[in-house]
This record gives structure tokens, C-alpha cells and sequence, in this order.
């Protein structure tokens, strides 16, 4: 390929020397450090509301560390959120080419490669990462070593390296120590950037961790408080009782053997002094109260997730978990259709220019399983419609049904070879067909009737009838007009020789029959 310059999908020009750059390494003391304060310990409603709006506002160091702790500290929002992202991880990556050329299908089985390579499945999974804080980005590494340019490692970057811009918060650029404010923009062909739509408005404030922060939140308290009533409602109450002739140390005595026999379940009294064991009322549902909360709170947050609780929680029955797993499979849809439009635009594109040039159309990589009830219908429809003219390239049916194109030199299903139409046909037994297997593929053979037909149509002259039909046709302004015309001078035609030569015909037509019928057909050699 000639030394050209190329765009990106921003219109950005590339320079080649950086694609085996590194670009958003993290550094031990500089601006991109792994090292950070935790957010989620002592969160209150107050602390939470200031990183959602500070985050909102250019400023989410906080919000992407808390949106970090959740998916560990938090294991509901843990298991949905993997869940999801592994919906879209295991369908299988099909490459599209864009048409039957020779060409298409050259980028097409390049992409292909690429895709077989280690590496492409991790890197959709941490490009999902995006669900759950908002954005994501996977920086490439590329190989020059060989023939072509190739990723040969697919590195995922902490999102806290990078940035909005400042104005419309929604380019998302590198923080680096030449522009500490602002950030700087991201090296063309370098990054692989994920911003899913799952809401309007600016990308951070679309991310699942910002929906759930306020589950997490009200979870998180509700946990303390069901460990502290546990700890007081397991035990039953104790009470010392003391007489009134009981001195100081005797009443600190028996504080401390109360205090004891929470722990040691032992103790030593004067005989004057008793200790009471009081079994705490289990009155309006008390026990239930922290353990009805956190799981609402769960549900709340299997339906932000998930769309639905009856795959995450308990209580469902299969026929329920059947119906509501559609529900999901359109959330997963989505976020595959996303996903295929940040690799195509963020990688294929690269990858194809880098080797191949600029092209006019690309090939595609989709997530899709191909359903049961969709190859049926296709395969119905192809059967249907092919044979009345219908053209369908079959690189786009292969694709539908997720197949690859067939290798060079591979051994293919299909048809039998059919015999050479222009080869000597075998003569026509006596009823007209021809003596051969009932199974046996051959070109079509003309009967009894279709020789007499194209006898007769052969020896009769019909233009002197024709001729002056056509005539009246061309000369009349109206169906009607021609219709009275044609009333009018049919009297002066002459259909004798019309009229003996079909009586001939059916003659002939007539004894033929007879024949056939007297004389059985020859006997069908055996195949």
C-alpha cells in the first residue's frame, strides 16, 4: 500500500510512528496513578449527593472509584452487572462482508484473522466495562514486526485517566501532565472508546453505577443496622437485680457479670443478688424489617440492571423466568448493537485502512445468535421466492446464518453436476418421455404433445390474421373502439387454411393417442 494519509473515523490524521506508542500507561507519582482513597467506607446521603453532582459537573474521581467499590463490596449489583456483560461477551462475533466481491470478501476473511486472534474477547469485555461507569476506554497495541499491522494486545485503561471536555462533556480526552485542566485529545486508531446510550443526556450521567448508587446506599445502611439488631436481638435481655443493702462494689460486681455473660456465658453472684433472662418480643414483625428492605432494595436493582427481577431473585417459577428473560434479551440486544458500532468504527476501520488503504465500504463484525425460528423462516422464504427471480448475494444468506465463507479449494456441498443441455438427448419412448431412472437429474424432454405443437406452430401461417389485428389495435384510441372494429372485419377473414391444418393436427393427435395406448412402453433399464 502506498504511503497515504489517513483519517480517522473524527477525520484526524494518523501518524504512524504512534500507533507503537504507549499512550495512557499509568505512572507511580504523575497525574495517572492507581493510587486512590476509597470512597464507599462512611458514605452518607450528603457525600453521595456531592460526588453525583461533582461528577456531573467535569470532576468524576470519586464517582468512578465508588462505581469500582460497588461491583466489590456490593454482591447483588456484582452478579447482575456480570451478567450482563457476559449476555453480549458469548455471542459469537460473525464477520459481514459488505457484498460477493472479490475484494469485500479479501477484507472480510482479513477481519476474520483478527477476530480468531487472542485478545478480541477480553476486549469486548472490558469495553462493556462502559455499562456500569459510563464510558470505556481500551488502548491498542500495535504489531508492526510482520507483513501487515496487527493489535497484538488490547489494553484496558482506568477510566480515571481520562476526561470530558469542558464544553459539551462529551469528548472524552486523556489526562496528561502537557494539559493537566483539560486533558488532551485521545491518539487516532490508538483507543477503543465505548459510550453506550442508555439514557439522553452527557455520557457519565448514563452509567448503571450512577442509577444504583442510591440502592447501594440505602443497602449499605440497612446492612449495618440488620448486623446490630442481630447482635442485640440474638441474645435475650439481661437484668441484675440488687437488694437495697447492696454496697457500690457490689453493684459493679454484678454490672460486670452481666456484661460477662454476654461473652462467656459465666458468672460469679453474691447469694443476695440474681440475674434475669428477659426473651425479646418478636412483636409487628420486627425480625423481618432489615430483611424486607434489603431485598427490595436487590429488586431494585435486578430491574435497573437487568429489567426484570424473576432471572435474579427467588420466587419465580420457569414459565415466569422464560417470559422475563426476552425482556433481558432485548437489553442485551441493544448493548450488542452499541458494541458492534464502537469496534467496527474504532477498530475494523483501523485495521483495514492501516493495510489496505481507505476503502469505500468496510466489512462488519455483528454479535447475533442466529434463532431457530429465523433460519426457518429464511430457509422458507429463500425457497420461495429464489426460484421466481429473486437475487440474494450468498455472502449475505451465510451471514444471516452465521457460516463463514467457503475456503479455496474446500470440498462444498450442493447439487449434483447436471447433464450438457446441448449434449444428444435419448429418443422418446413410445408415450413420450424418455427411458432413465425416476431419481435421475436430466434437461427437460418434450412429449407428444409439444411436438405437435411446435408442428403446428411451424407450418401455419397465422400473419395474415395477425397483421391485420395488430393494425386495428394500433389505430384505435379505446378497448372499445378496437372491440367494434375488430366485430366489424372478422367476417372478412379467411380461416380456411387455419381451420385444415388443426383439423390435420388433431387427426394425427388422435391416432397417436390410440397408439400409445395399444402399445405398452419399453421397459425402464435398471439403474
Amino acid at each position: 500500500m502506498k504511503d497515504v494519509t489517513l483519517y480517522d473515523a473524527y477525520n484526524r490524521p494518523i501518524k504512524k510512528a504512534d500507533l507503537v506508542r504507549e499512550f495512557a500507561a499509568p505512572t507511580l507519582t504523575g497525574i495517572r496513578t492507581l493510587w486512590t482513597n476509597t470512597v464507599a467506607s462512611g458514605l452518607t446521603p450528603q457525600r453521595l449527593a456531592s460526588i453525583l453532582q461533582n461528577a456531573a459537573d467535569g470532576d468524576a474521581s470519586e464517582y468512578l472509584t465508588l462505581a469500582e467499590e460497588m461491583e466489590e463490596k456490593e454482591p447483588h449489583y456484582s452478579s447482575v452487572l456480570g451478567t450482563r456483560k457476559r449476555a453480549v461477551k458469548r455471542l459469537p462475533a460473525v464477520v459481514e462482508s459488505y457484498s460477493d466481491s472479490a475484494q469485500d470478501k479479501k477484507l472480510a476473511d482479513a477481519v476474520r484473522d483478527m477476530v480468531r486472534k487472542p485478545g478480541f474477547k477480553g476486549m469486548l469485555e472490558d469495553a462493556l466495562d462502559a455499562l456500569g461507569k459510563g464510558y470505556s476506554c481500551t488502548e491498542i497495541m500495535w504489531d508492526r514486526s510482520g507483513s501487515q499491522w496487527f493489535p497484538k494486545e488490547y489494553i484496558w485503561r482506568d477510566p480515571r485517566f481520562f476526561t470530558f471536555d469542558r464544553i459539551a462533556r462529551r469528548e472524552i480526552r486523556l489526562l496528561d501532565e502537557a494539559d493537566m485542566m483539560n486533558g488532551v485529545p485521545l491518539a487516532p486508531y490508538k483507543f477503543i472508546v465505548h459510550v453506550p446510550k442508555l439514557k439522553t443526556g452527557i455520557p457519565i450521567r448514563g452509567g448503571l453505577a450512577r442509577l444504583v448508587a442510591w440502592s447501594y446506599l440505602g443497602k449499605n445502611y440497612t446492612f449495618k443496622d440488620w448486623l446490630a439488631f442481630i447482635e442485640v436481638f440474638g441474645m435475650p435481655l439481661r437484668v441484675g437485680r440488687y437488694g437495697p443493702s447492696a454496697t457500690e462494689g457490689d453493684i459493679n460486681i454484678l454490672k460486670t457479670a452481666v456484661a460477662n455473660l454476654g461473652s462467656d456465658a459465666a458468672a460469679v453472684l453474691p447469694e443476695s443478688m440474681k440475674i434475669e433472662f428477659v426473651e425479646a418480643i418478636k412483636s409487628a414483625g420486627g425480625d423481618k424489617l432489615f430483611q424486607g428492605m434489603a431485598e427490595w432494595v436487590d429488586k431494585q436493582t435486578s430491574k435497573a440492571v437487568l429489567g426484570q427481577t424473576m432471572t435474579a431473585d427467588d420466587g419465580s417459577s420457569q414459565s415466569q423466568a422464560t417470559v422475563h428473560n426476552e425482556v433481558r434479551e432485548d437489553i442485551r440486544d441493544s448493548d450488542a448493537e452499541q458494541l458492534e458500532e464502537t469496534v467496527n468504527r474504532d477498530l475494523v476501520r483501523a485495521y483495514i485502512d492501516l493495510n489496505f488503504g481507505p476503502q469505500k465500504n468496510y466489512p462488519s463484525i455483528k454479535l447475533h445468535i442466529a434463532k431457530a425460528e429465523d433460519i426457518q423462516l429464511l430457509i422458507t422464504g429463500l425457497e420461495k421466492l429464489v426460484p421466481l427471480g429473486l437475487k440474494v448475494e450468498q455472502s449475505v444468506v451465510r451471514d444471516k446464518l452465521g457460516w463463514p465463507d467457503p475456503a479455496e479449494g474446500a470440498e462444498l456441498l450442493g447439487n449434483p453436476p447436471q447433464s450438457n443441455l446441448n449434449a444428444p438427448q435419448p429418443p422418446l419412448n413410445l408415450r413420450g418421455g424418455v427411458n432413465r431412472a425416476l431419481n435421475q437429474e436430466s434437461p427437460q424432454i418434450k412429449d407428444t404433445v409439444d411436438h405437435f405443437t411446435d408442428r403446428l406452430m411451424t407450418e401455419v401461417n397465422l400473419d395474415p390474421m395477425i397483421s391485420p389485428i395488430e393494425k386495428l389495435l394500433n389505430e384505435s384510441a379505446s378497448l372499445e373502439e378496437f372491440r367494434n372494429k375488430l366485430l366489424n372485419d372478422y367476417s372478412g377473414m379467411d380461416p380456411v387454411n387455419l381451420g385444415n391444418l388443426i383439423q390435420r393436427a388433431l387427426g394425427a393427435a388422435e391416432l397417436a393417442g390410440r397408439f400409445e395406448v395399444l402399445i405398452p412402453p419399453s421397459p425402464q433399464p435398471s439403474p
